[in-house]
């Protein structure tokens, strides 16, 4: 694996990714962490999973870099694995807690609300989905995956103008759910997680996927026609001059 660290203790995985300083979001990250869940899912040995990253930087999101220069169909293709794979972690049977260990947009923030409480360093980091300033239309699953934390009327708010909010206010919101020093990051994330883990196994897994059925089937839905429209404002000519924009920034820092 080249962009996830895994460990496992106690039957607890811990999954830190792992690729370069941002961990942006590729085809490979995706990947390599979808099937590590797979395999996880279906391991009786594991009981949870925390996800994490290394500060400054939980997820700064999709690799706008590499998906800039992507043709029609690798454009698509990415897409649909990211869709999927959100599905995937959505509907994950087992408790997975996301360790927040900074800054967290678009991409980043996705990963972290599809697991089931978000604790989050403390600091200057943001956190939110900032996808309309950047010229993507954002899906309806994205939107009811957001909404589920936040409510419909924070969420359409905050997506509608790309707020990103600072860790104080994600918590004042319910988008995380404790904050802490980054120092105690894990070993906040590990007695919550365990709190979960201590339950029966079957019910806890069975109450979450009922919780959340609504938001799976959202998730797990048909969404050739929102990729179809989320793809034509890709190429169009004021989203890509969005994107390079951002690219001759991130290439100047």
């Amino acid at each position: 694996m080249n962009t996830i660290k895994v460990s496992v203790k106690d039957r607890l995985a811990t999954i830190t990714l792992s690729r370069g300083k941002s961990n942006a979001l590729n085809r490979e990250l995706i990947t390599e962490l979808d099937d590590m869940l797979k395999n996880i899912s279906s391991d009786d040995n594991i009981g949870g999973v925390i996800l994490t990253g290394t500060a400054p930087f939980f997820s700064a999101g999709l690799d706008l870099v590499e998906l800039y220069h992507y043709n029609e169909e690798e454009a698509k293709s990415f897409f649909e694995l990211f869709f999927d794979f959100t599905a995937n972690i959505v509907s994950f049977k087992k408790p997975i807690i996301a360790a927040i260990s900074g800054h967290s947009p678009a991409g980043g923030c996705v990963i972290a609300l599809a697991c089931d409480a978000r604790i989050m360093a403390e600091g200057q980091f943001i956190i939110g989905l900032n996808e309309v300033p950047v010229g993507i239309i954002v899906p309806n699953s994205i939107f009811q995956l957001y909404s589920f934390w936040i409510g419909k009327a924070e969420a359409a708010r905050s997506l509608l103008t790309g707020k990103l909010y600072q860790p104080e206010e994600a918590l004042s919101v319910g988008l995380v759910d404790e904050l802490v020093k980054n120092e105690s990051l894990l070993t906040a994330a590990e007695r919550k997680i365990k709190k979960f883990m201590e339950l029966e196994r079957n019910t806890w897994s069975e109450s979450k996927l009922n919780i959340r059925a609504e938001l799976i089937a959202s998730m797990k839905a048909d969404q050739s026609e929102t990729l179809d429209k989320m793809l034509n404002q890709w190429w169009s000519p004021s989203t890509r001059h969005i994107l390079k924009t951002i690219l001759e920034n991130l290439q100047r820092k």
